[in-house]
This record gives C-alpha cells, sequence and structure tokens, in this order.
C-alpha cells in the first residue's frame, strides 16, 4: 500500500486543487506554545482517570482477600482472661430454731478471683479453607484480567477523544471556509440583482444556503468543544491546544494482513476473554468449597488456663494444660450442603456460557474491525479523489455560470458537494486511526507503545485548539461580510 500522500489532492495536475485541501483540511490555527500530544495525555490519563483507578483498588482488594483466607490455614492463638470480685450470701435456719421461733445464722462471703487461658489450634486437614484459598487466587487472575481491560479501554477512549477533537477541527475548518465562499456568493449575487442581471429568487436561494452553511458551522463548533470537554473527564485535566496530524500519515491495511491471525491474538490476548475464563476457574472452585463441607476437619489443639482467688476456705493457685487432635464431621445440615453444591454447579454453568458468550463477542468485534480498518484505506483514498473531483466539477461550474449556461443554484451545489467532500475525507481519515486502535485494543495489543509510535505522526508546529467566542461578540463571519436582507422587488 503507497503512503497516504500519495494519492492526495495535490498529486493530481490541477493548481486549484493542489492549493485546497491544505486551506480547508490543515489546521489553521498556531498552535501554542505548550500544545499536548497524544502519548503526554494518554500519560495523564494513566494517571488521573477515576474507572482505572478504581479498578486498581479492586485488585487491591483481591489480593487482600486471598490473605484474609490463607489466614485460615496459618495457627490461631487465643488469649482470654478474667478478674472478678465475688460475694456469696447465705442464710441457714435450723429446725429447733423454727420450732420454738427463735432467730435464724446468716452469713455472708466476699473474695476476689482471676482466671487465664491460652489457647492455640492448628489445622491439619481442611478441605474448605484450602478451596477458598484457592479461589482467591483464580479471583486475583480474574481481577488482573479486568484491570488490564479498564487500562486498554482508558488507551482507547483517550484515543477516540483525542482524534474526534482533530476530526471536529477539521470538520469546522470545512464548514468555516464554506460559509465564506457562500457568503461571497450572496454578496455576488446581491450586485448582480442591483443591476438587473439575475432574479430575486437566485439571491433568495444563495441566502438559504448562507443560513444553511452558518448553522452547519455553529453546529460544528459546539461538536469542538463538546470533544474537548469529553477529553477533559478522561484526564481530569484541561487542554487548552493539542497537536494535530500529520498528513504524511500512511493509511495501510492492519498488520497482519489475515483475519484469522487477528482472530487468534484475541483469544490468546483480549483480557475480557481471559478474564471470563479466569472466571469459570471462579465458579470451579466455588462448587470445590461447596462439596468440602461433607469432608472432616483436623485440627491439632494445646490449652493452657490458670485460675486464683483468695477466698478463705479454698485459697489457692489452679492450673491445667492440653495437647491433642480434634477432628469435626458434619452430619447431617438440613440439607443446606447438597443446596450449596447444586447452587455453586448451576453458578459454574452459567459462568461458562459467559466464557463463551464473551468469546464469540470478540472473534465477531475483530473481523467486523478488520473488515472496517480494510475498507477504510479505500474509503480514504475514494475521499480524497472525491475532493480534486469536487473541485473540478465546481471550477466548471462556475465558468457555465459565468457565460450563463449554469445558474446559482449549480453554483451552490458544487460548494456544498466540494465542502462535504471535505469534511467526509476528515471524517474517514480519523475514522480509519480510531478503527485501527480498536481492533488492537480487541486484539489485546493496545498498550502504551503502540499509542507512542501513532504519537511520531503528530505535527508539534501545527496545534487545535478552541476558545469561545466572548459575549456579546455576535457572529464574526456575518459581520466580517456585512451581509444583510436579501433585496426585494418593489410592490
Amino acid at each position: 500500500m503507497m503512503p497516504f500522500r500519495s494519492v492526495l489532492p495535490g498529486s493530481g495536475p490541477r493548481p486549484g486543487a493542489r492549493a485546497l485541501l491544505p486551506l480547508l483540511v490543515t489546521s489553521l490555527m498556531v498552535a501554542p506554545a505548550q500544545a499536548a500530544d497524544l502519548l503526554t495525555i494518554t500519560r495523564d490519563a494513566l494517571d488521573n482517570n477515576a474507572e482505572l483507578a478504581s479498578a486498581r483498588a479492586q485488585l487491591g482488594s483481591v489480593e487482600a482477600g486471598r490473605d484474609v483466607e490463607r489466614g485460615d490455614l496459618l495457627p490461631q492463638v487465643n488469649a482470654s482472661g478474667q478478674l472478678a470480685h465475688n460475694r456469696e450470701y447465705q442464710s441457714q435456719t435450723s429446725p429447733l430454731a423454727a420450732r420454738f421461733g427463735t432467730g435464724s445464722e446468716t452469713g455472708d462471703d466476699a473474695y476476689n478471683s482471676g482466671a487465664l487461658t491460652l489457647e492455640a489450634t492448628q489445622a491439619l486437614f481442611d478441605a474448605r479453607n484450602g478451596a477458598e484459598v484457592e479461589q482467591a487466587d483464580r479471583q486475583i487472575d480474574q481481577q488482573t484480567y479486568q484491570l488490564a481491560a479498564t487500562e486498554q479501554q482508558v488507551l482507547i477512549d483517550v484515543a477516540s477523544a483525542y482524534f474526534d477533537i482533530l476530526r471536529a477541527h477539521e470538520i469546522l475548518e470545512a464548514r468555516r471556509a464554506q460559509e465564506r465562499a457562500i457568503g461571497r456568493q450572496l454578496e455576488q449575487a446581491r450586485e448582480q440583482f442591483d443591476v438587473g442581471l439575475i432574479a430575486i429568487t437566485e439571491v433568495e436561494e444563495a441566502q438559504a444556503r448562507f443560513d444553511q452553511s452558518r448553522a452547519e458551522r455553529i453546529a460544528a463548533e459546539s461538536d469542538l468543544q463538546v470533544s474537548f470537554e469529553a477529553l477533559e473527564r478522561l484526564t481530569g485535566t484541561r487542554y487548552d491546544s493539542i497537536e494535530s496530524l500529520k498528513e504524511a500519515m500512511p493509511v495501510t491495511p492492519p498488520d497482519p494482513r489475515r483475519r484469522d491471525a487477528w482472530v487468534e491474538k484475541a483469544l490468546d490476548n483480549n483480557p475480557l476473554v481471559l478474564a471470563s475464563q479466569a472466571g469459570v476457574e471462579v465458579s470451579r472452585s466455588g462448587v470445590d468449597i461447596a462439596q468440602a463441607q461433607r469432608l472432616p476437619v483436623v485440627e491439632a489443639f494445646a490449652n493452657y488456663n490458670y485460675s486464683d482467688n483468695d477466698r478463705d476456705s479454698v485459697e489457692g493457685e489452679n492450673s491445667a494444660s492440653q495437647v491433642g487432635v480434634g477432628v469435626s464431621l458434619p452430619l447431617y445440615t438440613g440439607g443446606r450442603t447438597t443446596a450449596s453444591i447444586r447452587q455453586s454447579t448451576y453458578a459454574l454453568e452459567a459462568s461458562q456460557y459467559d466464557f463463551e458468550s464473551q468469546r464469540r463477542d470478540t472473534v465477531q468485534q475483530v473481523r467486523s474491525l478488520f473488515t472496517q480498518v480494510s475498507n477504510d484505506v479505500t474509503t480514504v483514498e475514494a475521499r480524497a479523489q472525491a475532493i480534486v473531483s469536487n473541485q473540478s466539477a465546481l471550477d466548471a461550474t462556475r465558468a457555465g455560470y459565468e457565460v450563463g449556461t449554469r445558474n446559482i443554484v449549480d453554483v451552490l451545489n458544487a460548494e456544498q458537494n466540494l465542502y462535504d467532500a471535505v469534511a467526509d475525507y476528515a471524517d474517514a481519515r480519523f475514522s480509519y486511526v480510531t478503527n485501527l486502535l480498536t481492533l488492537r485494543q480487541q486484539s489485546g495489543t493496545l498498550n502504551v507503545e503502540a499509542i507512542e509510535a501513532l504519537n511520531a505522526w503528530l505535527d508539534e508546529e501545527q496545534g487545535v485548539s478552541f476558545t469561545l467566542p466572548e459575549e456579546g461578540e455576535g457572529d464574526r463571519y456575518e459581520a466580517a461580510l456585512e451581509i444583510g436582507d436579501p433585496p426585494r422587488p418593489a410592490d
């Protein structure tokens, strides 16, 4: 595939067409000294993007969860102590005292006591805890792939927002040029009407086209402003200017040029596919956890007990220790274990279907994007040639208008077609770039290095910026043309 520059209108024989494209498509604004490039903005997003920061925190949470589960397999040591003040009340009555109505004997006893217990256990066999640790490991794998998918999504979102700005800017430049050209045509029509060369209907037709072009220019300005806002949302930083894309950037088919090769890459590297596959393993571990509830738990234990009190009748210290192995086995849990196994089995089945769905979706996305990028190459070439053809058509229509074989509607249609072709060319060019990056994302090969390679095709000398007009400034184009209401015939 030849470089894209070879198919630009400049390669044609017409000097007018050669001069048109740089004037209409290339950014006409002077770049500020600190215009940001794609690589800088991408790094800002990787550092400041909220969704990416959330994904990193989620991975940290899952990693901590594994340590929680692992703790159940390590020694457990507990200590407990007690200090108490005790008071006992006693009341005794003898049979003789009861017969003769004499008093009874009463008394109380107050004393202090203390106790200390130390206990240590170590799991020797606990299938459930072991399965929970295994599941936590699989969850870390899944969340790691999810983080990679989020990082790639940030890369494609930033690149898409960046090139949406450039696309909106070039379309805006085309619409501004269109408004100026049609404005000049309107002014010429007014002059011709004043000397009686044309009818009022042609002036009104030119006015209608001018109003339409003005509306299209205003919409294009709005699109450019919104594009800058979208980029700020991704990075948390406002950029006054960004670098434009060089015309010399090659537009070539995806490499490798076999669609199946991209599909194989995607199945091996797409982080969403890998995350879904890891999700199957997480669910399989859930089945192991449920089945392990039927197995015995064996643990070693040791404990030491110490107690003391200052009671007069039994004053003294007591201590005891114990070392042994304990076994527990659930015999019947009311059907809970069986239901848990059935529940986790269904969850495993659902995760397998989710994985298959993600795999099919990825294959379809890669195939569609490969076809789209391949078509984008020829579309860009065709759009560039359409500019040359429409420029030639406009020149011929203007010549016919001069000699009276064409009317102003024909000229206005030719003007509209030319600037539509310029806007379509800009749209096709940046669609190629974003579609190619999206293809890399779906294949799991989009990374900072790919962004850096694309960044090399940005022009440091040309930048794109957007400044809102001052309040009350009015329409500078209409004011500059000094176009008023079209003249109307007298009653």
